[in-house]
């Protein structure tokens, strides 16, 4: 397996109607804690213990909530608040 990201239960669920500029954001800030959870989990699908809390992470005047499934080598991103239009 390899790291990724994506939305649950699906992007037009978790994203739709933000603003296609604060997704990008969103979604670099998103391939940043990929690279982040591959360093520290180096082989996630053996990690034991209960998974890690959810998150916050602020972008763009805005903000999101993800969490890491190590053993599933996965960032989830389970809500977007997009900033006002």
């Amino acid at each position: 397996m390899s790291w990724s990201w994506e939305y649950l239960p699906s992007e037009e669920a978790v994203a739709g109607g933000a603003p296609a500029g604060f997704l990008a954001a969103v979604e670099s800030k998103a391939d940043e804690l990929v690279r982040a959870a591959a360093a520290l989990h180096l082989d996630g699908t053996t990690y034991q213990g209960s998974g890690e809390p959810m998150r916050y992470m602020d972008v763009a005047d805005g903000l999101f909530a993800y969490y890491v499934v190590p053993r599933l080598e996965l960032v989830v991103i389970c809500q977007v608040t997009a900033p006002p239009a």
